[in-house]
């Protein structure tokens, strides 16, 4: 019989396209993929670094894979695995420990699948994560994420994900096409852009600094490819999106007027202790140049609140550049320590009660922003792509510009687009509207 494997991943999409792909190269040999809820003789858990209190997040998920099957051996892979090795091999159950280079060699790693006393711990030094490997996540819902670019060369000083994934490399553009194209012929309809700084597209494969391609090289090649109905750029560095890009996604054939932009402070003081690379000023000019060619387009901020030295003051002026700025919703974080990044050596720890409350305030604006987006689409006429999951009686899907859609559940509509005049807001926030026509129809899903 096949021995089964469950996987569960923490954290970025990135982590699902690469999840993904070691699951299919699992599968190739010899392996059946089940649910991680299922009774599974292996359990991979891809973890996450960002995420605050990941140990103990770690702790819960392996016990969860305890509870389905104790004897069941347990790898864990990923960030968290290459920043803090020796730690997640002491957690009771976990028998395999992979870092950032050895997650896509855990086959070699996996004999009979016989608990360890210890956890054995395969991880190299960050260095010598200087090759690319391509991944994208498919199967596992309607949308697929293509990973074309892994590691970063900035020295944020909040930020651990270069000492996790290494320097900036990037697939080939050829790989990246043909990815593509195996996707769309899934039946897929959208494929999101990803990778650690996807902007950086182009540096070579083993990281050196030609760029032999640009991401807008990218970006105009993948939008020749036949069959994909849908493009979205995931998260991009505001330094990096050029004009040139933005004017290209406003007239192409399959990129979505969709901008996730990390901003991380609106205090061009704090943005300078963060190490990065453009002031507010430049971030407004992006903005601007957005609304001037895509007036609908849907524009995704990232936030840190409570960054070392941040006082009332800097927060305000976070709070009410936020508030001017013509963006449609906040992704919120509140700044925890990180081992071995400067931040913690900074001064003006921020309480957390204080980084707390003022993570709520912007909460409570993303609230207000993304309501003043959505009425701002009623009455417009938009393309849905509906998803799997039936939740609650509705299926949820998206338009080409972000607004989350709701309609009463048809197994039918999964994976299928449909142009929706949009008549209300929902009391849980989503909008509803009008079957205007059918414009593609299912295939069979994968």
């Amino acid at each position: 019989m096949k021995k089964k494997v469950a996987f569960y991943t923490l954290g970025c999409k990135l982590n699902f396209s690469e999840t993904s792909t070691i699951a299919r190269d699992l599968v190739e040999e010899g392996f059946e993929r089940v649910e991680f809820s299922e009774n599974a003789d292996m359990y991979v858990i891809n973890t996450c670094s960002v995420t605050e209190n990941a140990d103990k997040r770690f702790k819960w998920i392996v016990k969860q894979a305890q509870k389905s099957n104790p004897n069941a051996f347990v790898a864990a892979i990923g960030c968290y695995a290459q920043l803090k090795p020796e730690e997640l091999a002491a957690v009771d159950g976990v028998d395999l420990v992979l870092g950032a280079t050895e997650k896509f060699k855990i086959a070699d790693y996996v004999n009979d699948l016989s608990k360890n006393d210890f956890g054995q711990v395969h991880s190299c030094e960050i260095e010598e994560a200087d090759f690319y490997v391509g991944s994208y996540a498919i199967g596992d819902r309607t949308r697929a994420f293509l990973k074309v670019q892994d590691g970063c060369d900035y020295k944020c000083t909040y930020c651990t994900i270069p000492l996790a994934r290494g320097i900036s490399r990037s697939d080939t553009l050829q790989n990246v096409l043909n990815n593509a194209a195996e996707i769309s012929s899934k039946g897929i309809k959208e494929i999101v852009l990803t990778g650690v700084n996807i902007g950086d597209y182009g540096k070579g494969e083993f990281g050196n600094k030609k760029h032999e391609h640009t991401f807008l090289d990218l970006v105009k090649a993948l939008d020749k490819v036949e069959g994909i109905h849908r493009l979205r750029i995931s998260s991009i560095e505001p330094n990096l999106l050029k004009n040139e890009t933005i004017d290209f996604v406003a007239q192409s054939n399959s990129f979505v007027p969709h901008f996730h932009i990390p901003l991380q402070s609106g205090s061009d003081a704090i943005l300078k202790l963060m190490s990065r690379r453009y002031l507010t000023n430049l971030y407004v000019d992006r903005v601007k140049r957005i609304r001037e060619v895509m007036p609908d387009a849907c524009i995704g901020v990232d936030v840190i609140v409570g960054f070392p030295g941040e006082t009332e003051e800097h927060f305000l002026e976070t709070y009410n550049f936020l508030n001017e700025l013509d963006i449609s919703y906040l992704h919120v974080f509140t700044y925890s320590e990180r081992d071995n990044t400067k931040a913690t050596e900074l001064t003006g720890v921020v309480p957390k009660k204080v980084r707390n409350k003022r993570s709520k305030m912007l909460r409570g604006l993303s609230v207000k922003k993304r309501r003043a987006f959505y009425e701002g689409q009623l009455g417009s006429t938009r393309t849905v792509l509906y998803e799997a999951e039936n939740k609650e009686g509705y299926i949820h899907g998206f338009t080409e510009n972000y607004v989350k859609v709701k309609t009463p559940w048809n197994p039918s509509l999964v994976n299928t687009l449909h142009e929706i005049k949009l008549t209300e807001i929902d009391d849980d926030g989503m909008v509803r509207g009008v079957e205007v026509s059918s414009m593609v129809s299912a295939k069979p899903y994968p």
